[in-house]
């Protein structure tokens, strides 16, 4: 029974009110600090592709500079005394690895500070080549840009992507403790998304023979996406964009297309378009279009996230590779 006088039942209900509000104004600013740091972290990414990952665990947490922006060639990038400010006041660095950054190391120690420098590659099933292979079949020298026998394109492949992204995640929270559990919340979601894109992309290749899944690029960028989506990618370079290809590299590449029956040849979009198009030319292939290897496109481009960039890749190749 209530044996309260309804005057004193209303007292009591507000003063309860008064210090539920005065509580919840106590807890805002921890729940808050769970959410939006007062100040983002300062995250330093080799190339825009991993600049994209980062932002996608990151989100409003961090702030994400890339070296080698959208379009850019980290293959033959030169690190500028701007870069090292960016290095110098960074609280995190997220490279490839792979030897991709030939500029890196010497950047990091120009650059004076102990940064925590994330290897995003780390774990992944790297693909070994022979030392032909590597540095391109018609020359052996690198120009001082050697990646060694590990293809360092492995964000071509979106299972080696997901390593990306939990390396990256697991980076974040060394860096930024109080920001973990948004980091992994951001971290699984990007990773449900990379899953079914992958999906999305195999379903598409399905209507694809096998005989049909061979092409040219002009550099050796697409070989994980080869071994992940059953397909055969020729090309004029080895691994590293830096080296002019040589007569007898051409020469090479237009016999392939020949014997193969190749039915069409891509540009890249950081590297120049002349001699694919020659050999197209040559062998009577078309120009398929252009696609994403090394660097992301601008905002207004077709490739300016990760997501958008593989799903414009498979988009490319399906449609030149289908056309009757």
């Amino acid at each position: 029974m209530d044996i309260l006088p309804p005057l004193f039942r209303n007292v009591i209900t507000s003063r309860r009110s008064l210090m539920a509000g005065a509580m919840a104004l106590a807890l805002a600013p921890a729940a808050l600090a769970q959410t939006a740091p007062s100040k983002p972290l300062e995250v330093v990414t080799s190339f825009s592709i991993l600049a994209d990952l980062t932002r996608q665990v990151a989100k409003e947490r961090a702030n994400v500079v890339p070296l080698v922006g959208p379009n850019g060639d980290t293959h033959v990038y030169q690190a500028s005394p701007a870069d090292a400010k960016k290095v110098k006041d960074a609280g995190l660095i997220v490279v490839n690895g792979l030897g991709l950054e030939t500029f890196m190391p010497r950047l990091i120690k120009s650059a004076g500070a102990k940064i925590p420098v994330i290897v995003a590659s780390t774990g992944i099933n790297a693909i070994e080549k022979t030392k032909k292979e590597a540095h391109g079949h018609g020359h052996g020298h690198d120009h001082g840009h050697s990646h060694g026998r590990l293809d360092p394109h492995a964000w071509q492949s979106i299972d080696a992507v997901k390593v990306y992204v939990v390396n990256i995640r697991d980076g974040l929270i060394k860096a930024d403790p109080a920001g973990e559990p948004a980091y992994r919340k951001n971290a699984e979601a990007y990773l449900a998304e990379l899953a079914a894109v992958k999906s999305e992309i195999e379903n598409a290749f399905a209507t694809l023979p096998r005989e049909r899944r061979v092409t040219m690029t002009s550099h050796a960028a697409f070989d994980y996406f080869a071994r992940e989506f059953g397909f055969t990618f020729e090309s004029v370079q080895g691994m590293s964009s830096d080296a002019e290809p040589s007569a007898k590299d051409v020469a090479r590449v237009i016999r392939l297309i020949r014997d193969k029956k190749v039915r069409a040849v891509f540009l890249e979009n950081m590297t120049s378009p002349r001699i694919a198009e020659q050999i197209a030319k040559e062998t009577g292939a078309r120009v398929g279009g252009t696609l994403f290897s090394d660097a992301l496109s601008d905002e207004k481009g077709p490739a300016p996230t990760y997501i958008a960039m593989m799903r414009h890749n498979a988009k490319t190749l399906l449609d030149a590779l289908k056309a009757e």
